[in-house]
């Protein structure tokens, strides 16, 4: 009932969540889209702002040159009017000279437009012939030939021909007034779009907060029904977990009471297979000495079958009985080891792990001299509040281990190293042994089950005690390792021990 409500409830919140964050992807979507729309309405802007100013240019530089062809008309028939009047002739060389650069900007800004460049070719064109007729008729003007320059004028039309280009430079400003009405209408329809994007965003991010806010309406109502089925449930959960724990507590009791009483009982006729295996060594021995005798005095007597027998077989035999019974009494010893170390009462205590690592080094001495080995703490170790002698039983499982199953190439170096992750601590035990196969990294924590060659001194029970000292401190072990590459253990650790982790 419990768990069913648990998972109703964490189902529900799981599924609000993704509502939510469903909603909120929506709107940052709508943000991005409002973005992207402002970034390239801005652009069009800028472009065409760029497009009028250009325009602007265009007319104002028409409006120039137009003006400087007029004025060098009005001054030059203004001097032929008035031959002694210099200030004409000023005039009109001041425009002459200026027309050339204004006619030149007029081409290069309406390059992109061909209609313009049609216009400003027929333009120089129209301008060539009547700058060429002004500078004659002005030579002789000043030369004090009035009456030719009379004729001149009279003769080149020069009414029609500013007509003509009176009528470029209006079709010009027409093309270029025409290009702005396009040019405002685009921008137009760039800030239409630009706005109806952002409507839709708005409307988008507006149906957003409402669904959202309905959502989290909707479970805050579930909340306030679900934080009173909680509380019922824990009510009832403190009453089941007393339960659960009691009845956890007897299982464990129960537990070490049969592997003791299991031990008891394989010890007792372990020990009577033990008193008469040395009963029968020393009946062997005694048989021995009569069949070597018998052997000497009446070798006639004696058959090869027996002599086996007496010498070799019964010998063997009582060989492998004494050594299948010393192991089977190391592991009912460790058996019994592993209860009473269950029944053992916790006490925890401030730590020094260096220090406790230099003890163990210490108690090694004699035997790194002889292999080589090296112990030593990488870094400083964390604080840790915890019992005394589970971790001291850790470590020196894990250190003697790594200095028993050496490389047979190099010489053995061990690394003591930890830290604080969160609310654990860890604590590593690292070596360049021969390593552990990836497929035995578990097994090797099982009870008499050992990995690799089994050229070493043990019975397997190593490694499970650690891992029961481990879970009983409240922490785990882990393995890191490969064959030829060392080992490294891993033990995380609440920083204190608690007192529900002492019950």
């Amino acid at each position: 009932m419990a768990g069913e409500r648990g998972q109703s409830f964490a189902a529900g919140e799981g599924r609000i969540g993704r509502v939510l964050i469903g909603f909120m992807a929506i709107g940052f979507l709508a943000l991005i889209a409002a973005g992207i729309a402002a970034a390239w309405v801005t652009g069009e802007l800028a472009r065409h702002s760029q497009a009028v100013s250009h325009t602007y240019e265009v007319e104002l530089a028409i409006a120039d040159t137009r003006r400087l062809i007029e004025q060098g008309e009005t001054t030059r028939r203004g001097f032929l009017l008035s031959p002694e009047t210099t200030s004409f002739l000023d005039s009109y060389t001041d425009a002459a000279n200026a027309l050339p650069r204004f006619a030149k900007k007029l081409r290069q800004l309406t390059y992109d437009n061909p209609r313009q460049q049609s216009n400003v070719r027929k333009l120089e064109q129209q301008l060539r012939e009547l700058v060429a007729l002004r500078t004659r008729s002005v030579e002789l003007i000043v030369d004090g030939r009035i009456s030719e320059a009379n004729e001149l004028f009279q003769a080149e039309l020069s009414s029609t021909r500013l007509g003509n280009i009176r009528k470029i430079f209006d079709a010009m400003a027409r093309e270029e007034r025409k290009l702005l009405a396009s040019r405002d209408a685009q921008q137009e329809r760039s800030l239409n779009l630009f706005y109806t994007v952002l409507a839709v965003a708005g409307i988008l991010l507006v149906a957003v907060a409402l669904a959202s806010l309905l959502v989290v309406v909707r479970y805050t109502t579930d909340l306030a029904q679900s934080r009173e089925q909680l509380q019922q449930l824990n009510e009832s959960l403190e009453a089941i977990v007393v339960d659960r724990t009691a009845d956890l507590s007897r299982a464990n009791d129960e537990i070490q009471r049969f592997a003791y009483i299991v031990s008891h009982d394989l010890r007792s006729p372990l020990v009577n297979v033990m008193g008469f295996t040395a009963e029968l060594e020393a009946a062997t021995a005694a048989l021995r000495e009569m069949v070597q005798q018998v052997q000497q005095d009446a070798p006639d007597l004696l058959t090869e079958d027996a002599r086996l027998a007496a010498q070799e077989d019964l010998p063997e035999a009582i060989g492998f009985i004494r050594t299948s019974t010393q192991k089977m009494d190391r592991l009912i010893n460790a058996i019994l080891a592993l209860s009473r170390q269950g029944r053992r009462v916790l006490a925890p205590e401030l730590l020094d792990l260096t220090r406790m690592v230099d003890q163990i080094r210490d108690s090694m001495a004699h035997r790194l001299d002889e292999t080589g080995a090296s112990i030593e703490v990488d870094g400083t170790l964390p604080r840790l509040v915890s019992d005394r002698v589970a971790i001291e039983q850790i470590l020196s499982n894990l250190i003697e281990n790594a200095v028993k199953y050496r490389h047979p190439d190099r010489p053995v170096e061990v690394q003591v190293s930890g830290g604080t992750a969160g609310d654990r601590v860890w604590i590593t035990v690292s070596d360049n042994g021969r390593g552990i196969d990836p497929r035995d990294h578990e097994r090797v924590f099982d009870l008499f089950r050992r990995s690799g060659a089994q050229d070493q001194p043990g019975e397997g029970i190593g490694l499970a005690h650690v891992r029961a000292l481990a879970y009983r401190l409240g922490g785990t072990i882990t393995l890191r390792s490969a064959l030829g590459e060392g080992a490294t253990f891993r033990l995380s650790l609440p920083p204190t021990l608690s007192l529900q982790e002492k019950s």
